[in-house]
């Protein structure tokens, strides 16, 4: 049974679940303030952690909300409370029973997986949080080891960027597409040397733009192997199970269907590419039609609108967020 009553609702729809990046000050304040379902979410992971992360959520600072480590499981916790903020409201309303019960998808990019995972029935909650907190950790000492660049690159197709990444690094560093996330927009990953040789290049190769990231960590890279070493012990000691719906796989864009398969992909996903644009597409060829983001902001659903602008969006990060998908499901 899923952990998500809500889930049992829908329809064609594929649930979309943000990562790094998204994160803000105030994230989740409203919706634990507006549902107490919400609001324990927040407490039971202040307790798994033995600190205090919906402060940190609620009221900052940002440059700490934005530290690897934190953010991360930031953001699998707030995503987590409009899940369960949703199944609360849902709980209230009078067409509670039954729910069309159709195809269900879920993806989450890159830390976004994990929520993903929970919200399958892979993960619990508890081992997700300790997960993604174990994970911010060793990529930040991975970036601290070995410090790297990322950038996006607009306007170049990703066959032409990883061609052009690989001349233009090739003895003197690393330079790889990290993020496929949507057709003209592309995040490329790998250290100083690397990138700063395949940076100029995009650009001579005729990229409209390519743009330095606010990070100091190589994610989707090489630079991670360190990371996903420690990360893949921990993913081991860790309970996962069969998941109760389909999750499109950040690396493959292929179907979890195995908690064998969900490992791995967890392990490849540090220093695997997240192909986004593939996944979204997977989603399409196989009957969604609905596209909705639970997390804070709607990044995720623009670049769904750039994939496929016939795909219907959504974007569920604060109570009128809730409400809205709510009454959407009962429309349904």
């Amino acid at each position: 049974m899923h952990g998500f009553r809500f889930i049992q609702h829908l329809n064609q729809t594929a649930l979309l679940f943000p990562g790094q990046g998204s994160q803000v000050v105030g994230m989740g304040q409203a919706i634990a303030e507006a549902y107490p379902a919400a609001k324990a979410v927040f407490e039971e992971a202040d307790a798994i952690l033995g600190a205090p992360l919906s402060k940190l959520c609620f009221e900052g600072p940002g440059d700490e909300l934005t530290d690897t480590i934190n953010a991360q499981p930031a953001l699998l916790v707030t995503s987590v409370a409009l899940m369960r903020a949703i199944d609360e409201e849902l709980g209230k309303q009078a067409g509670e029973q039954g729910g069309v019960g159709g195809p269900v998808y879920v993806a989450g990019h890159s830390l976004g997986e994990y929520t993903a995972l929970v919200a399958a029935g892979a993960l619990t909650f508890a081992d997700a949080v300790r997960l993604v907190r174990e994970r911010g950790r060793v990529m930040k000492a991975a970036g601290q080891k070995t410090p790297g660049l990322m950038a996006a690159v607009l306007g170049l197709d990703e066959e032409v960027i990883a061609q052009v990444c690989a001349e233009a690094a090739a003895g003197k560093g690393v330079a790889v597409v990290a993020n496929d996330n949507c057709p003209g927009q592309i995040v490329i990953s790998g250290d100083r040397p690397g990138m700063e040789a395949a940076m100029p290049a995009l650009e001579a190769a005729g990229a409209k733009r390519v743009v330095p990231l606010a990070v100091s960590i190589a994610s989707h890279s090489p630079l991670m192997a360190p990371a996903a070493e420690a990360l893949t012990a921990a993913i081991e000691a860790t309970p996962v199970h069969a998941p109760q719906t389909p999750i499109v796989a950040n690396t493959t864009a292929d179907l979890l269907t195995s908690a064998a398969a969900i490992r791995a992909e967890l392990a490849a996903q540090l220093t695997g590419g997240v192909r986004w644009t593939d996944s979204i597409r997977r989603a399409l060829a196989d009957g969604m039609i609905n596209f909705v983001e639970i997390g804070p902001g709607d990044v995720l659903g623009g670049m769904v609108r750039r994939i496929d602008r016939s795909a219907n969006r959504l974007a569920v990060g604060d109570p009128a967020g809730v409400a809205a998908f709510v009454a959407w499901l009962q429309e349904s």
